[in-house]
């Protein structure tokens, strides 16, 4: 019997590689159906990139402000306030958690 079957296990081996790598092609990690994780993940990294470019370039124009060459007195006030815990006395205080 296992002599009648021997011309057909060539071609029960490459079937069952091309049904193998087809069923990764389609379920795996960056298979064909995972594409709307994929699309998902792509639009919550883009959200987040321009939120931390945008966060970068304030901070880049607050360090620029606080430069010896072109030093901003509200800001080097506003900061030296926020780091010491100094109040004006005509100032509203309003306390929250970091």
């Amino acid at each position: 019997m296992f002599a009648r079957l021997r011309p057909y296990l060539s071609t029960a081996a490459l079937a069952l590689l091309i049904f193998y790598f087809g069923f990764h092609a389609f379920t795996g990690d960056g298979g064909l159906l995972s594409s709307g994780e994929r699309d998902a993940t792509l639009m919550a990294k883009r959200a987040e990139l321009t939120r931390l470019t945008a966060q970068r370039q304030d901070l880049e124009v607050r360090a620029r402000l606080l430069r010896d060459t072109s030093l901003s007195a509200d800001l080097l006030e506003e900061r030296a306030r926020s780091l010491l815990g100094f109040a004006d006395p005509r100032d509203y205080v309003i306390r929250m958690q970091p």
